[in-house]
């Protein structure tokens, strides 16, 4: 067999390929540096500013702090809503390890409930993750004990102080403050569409209603912020830089905390439990609100029954809201700007300075009363007056003085629905008052289009006639006839109805500053004073319909009552009050004013299926005009606010 040779290795050849080979790698690792080195110039040099900014947002974080609230005080300093320290229980979750084991222990400890769990869940959501979110607000001064005993047992748990507002004259001043609450999605989205999102990132509770909403801007302040380093786990390790937040500016009203307590006293009924002989505290359905007629501040608003504010400030059971939703009274509802009612008879004042400046009727225009009035020409029911017998022959002053229905039948007959309609709107009627709150009804002051649009159906000669005693479609809100009264007594002069007093800024107040409405013009002053002196007969006269109210008033005033109807009567139907039941009795109206040369007071009231006006109205209205001008002694509302107010 032929022997294999064996093959030489080529040392030579094995050193070229080593050598290239080499040469190739040597060459991808410079070429792979080069990529690194590049790189790292892209991120230490170029983009170096880029990811600086990076790991500062990693590591730095904004945390906003809240304004402190700003005060309100009444037109006299008293304190009308505070901001008071309470204790909240918080849970920090990126601390907690087991968050349903900790739920569960702290109903054992804390009686917290499963409402408040949900409520903390949601609130969870809406919360940055590095923000302690709170399970249990307005801890007693034993559950803060409680659990600073036990603290060491709940990582992640702690209590923290707030401050939250506090209206100390509770139910009193619902209708006026309303109150603030915990913002919830509409409020965001309201934000968020104002732009003011950013201002509120560490704020909790915000106005819902009355001062307290309208003047949220001014009330909220201006947030203020911390820079803080935190970890990977978003703990903040230290505080870089803080800003402080700006509070919100404190307001005066010009609201009488005094007055206020003393008007709603006049409708709180105070009764004893026969067996037990413990005081029954019961509240009458009405409203009345009082005006100073030289610049039409709101001194006094009251809307009965009312609830307490401070059930929402921290977060209103299901259980109390809806006792306060099925209530019959309808507490949470504001009578004084809400309440629609017909405004009756006391518009007669009105109406007769409209047609006195049309011409329907002069000083000398006298008519016979004999208790009933029908459209002339047809065959159509008769009208009747309140006083079956009639009144006799009846001329404009005699018209107000005993509210004489058939004559004011037939001005509104005379002037008809467009002028009547007309006139009224000028007094503010079918208009908003242009209160300082939002929670506020135009009411209806009818015309031919509305009737149109609402019913589909014409205006109708026999619509207007029922208008020219402010009944038919015709409905008012009490603040509307407070301030048509102040425009009488100012004779044409409009102003709008507001609460504000003043701002105050570092201890300086600033006036509020309200524009006037275009005046009434084209009365002449004989006009205005004939209305007003047929007020004045109303309390004063020989057959005024309120002169045993005010009989033996140390001073002179004027005012107009009026009763308005719940239902109508059908044909020779009677109205007897004592077979009805109370919510089918007709409402108690009345409205005036003092002194009457110089007036200081407007008072207007709406007392709900209380009877007739003069016998019901002009006795609260007399004891306010009292209370008011005659400076009776008075409990210290300043010091105590729960104190009584003495009739």
């Amino acid at each position: 067999m032929r022997q294999k040779r064996t093959q030489i290795r080529d040392h030579r050849a094995e050193s070229v390929l080593f050598f290239r080979r080499a040469l190739v790698s040597f060459a991808g690792i410079i070429a792979l540096i080069g990529v690194l080195l590049t790189n790292l110039y892209y991120i230490q040099i170029s983009g170096h500013d880029d990811y600086q900014t990076r790991s500062n947002d990693n590591r730095i974080k904004i945390v906003p702090v809240a304004p402190n609230r700003g005060l309100i005080y009444d037109r006299n300093g008293v304190l009308l809503a505070e901001n008071q320290p309470v204790y909240a229980l918080e849970i920090s979750t990126d601390k907690v390890e087991n968050l349903n084991d900790t739920f569960a222990r702290l109903k054992t400890l804390m009686s917290v409930t499963d409402e408040d769990i949900e409520r903390f869940k949601k609130e969870r959501r809406r919360t940055r993750r590095f923000r302690s979110v709170p399970i249990l607000d307005q801890l007693t001064e034993n559950q803060v004990a409680l659990f600073s005993v036990n603290q060491h047992k709940f990582p992640g748990v702690e209590v923290k102080a707030y401050l939250k507002r506090h209206y100390p004259y509770g139910d009193a001043l619902t209708h006026v403050l309303g109150y603030v609450a915990k913002i919830n999605d509409r409020d965001i989205q309201k934000l968020e569409r104002d732009e003011k999102i950013s201002n509120y990132k560490a704020t909790r509770d915000i106005g819902k209603l009355g001062i307290e909403r309208y003047y949220e801007d001014l009330l909220h302040g201006t947030s203020g912020y911390q820079e803080v380093e935190v970890n990977s786990r978003g703990r903040i390790i230290r505080t870089l830089k803080y800003v402080p937040p700006i509070p919100g500016q404190d307001i005066k009203l010009n609201i009488d905390i005094e007055l206020q307590l003393f008007v709603k006293e006049q409708l709180t009924v105070r009764t004893q439990d026969p067996d037990t002989g413990e005081e029954i505290i019961t509240f009458k359905r009405g409203s009345i609100v009082v005006m100073d007629p030289r610049d039409s501040a709101v001194i006094a608003m009251v809307s009965s029954p009312s609830y307490d504010p401070n059930l929402f400030v921290h977060g209103i059971s299901t259980k109390n809201y809806q006792a306060l939703l099925n209530n019959k009274d309808r507490p949470l509802v504001n009578r004084v700007t809400l309440g629609i009612y017909p405004p009756a008879s006391t518009v007669k004042p009105l109406i007769a300075v409209a047609a006195l400046t049309e011409g329907v009727v002069t000083t000398r225009t006298t008519r016979s009363d004999p208790g009933w009035w029908k459209i002339p020409n047809t065959n159509s029911r008769p009208f009747r007056d309140w006083r079956r017998w009639g009144h006799g022959k009846v001329n404009i002053h005699k018209a107000i003085e005993e509210s004489v229905d058939t004559f004011f039948y037939q001005i509104a007959y005379d002037l008809g629905i467009d002028r009547l309609s007309s006139w009224m709107t000028k007094f503010g009627y079918g208009e908003y008052t242009g209160i300082d709150i939002h929670e506020e009804s135009k009411a209806n002051m009818p015309t031919r289009e509305w009737k149109q649009a609402r019913f589909r159906q014409p205006w109708y000669q026999g619509d207007t006639i029922p208008v020219g005693i402010g009944q038919g479609y015709w409905t008012a809100t009490p603040l509307q006839i407070a301030k048509a009264t102040t425009v009488l007594v100012n004779q044409g002069v409009v102003r709008p109805p507001h609460l504000l007093n003043s701002i105050i800024d570092d201890d300086t107040e600033t006036p509020a500053v309200f524009d006037e409405y275009a005046p009434i013009t084209g009365v002449t002053d004989q006009n205005w004073e004939i209305a007003k002196d047929g007020m004045y007969r109303v309390l004063y006269g020989v057959r005024g319909t309120a002169r045993r109210a005010f009989y033996g008033a140390q001073y002179k005033a004027g005012g107009k009552s009026g009763s308005a109807q719940v239902f109508g009567l059908a044909k020779d139907q009677k109205y007897n009050a004592a077979e009805l039941e109370e919510h089918l009795r007709d409402h108690a109206l009345f409205t005036a004013f003092a002194p009457y040369d110089k007036p200081e007071v407007v008072v207007a009231m709406v007392l709900e299926n209380a009877g007739g006006g003069s016998s019901n109205g002009g006795p609260v209205a007399r004891k306010i005009f009292d209370h008011v001008l005659l400076k009776p002694t008075a409990p210290n509302s300043k010091n105590n606010p729960q104190a009584e107010v003495a009739q």
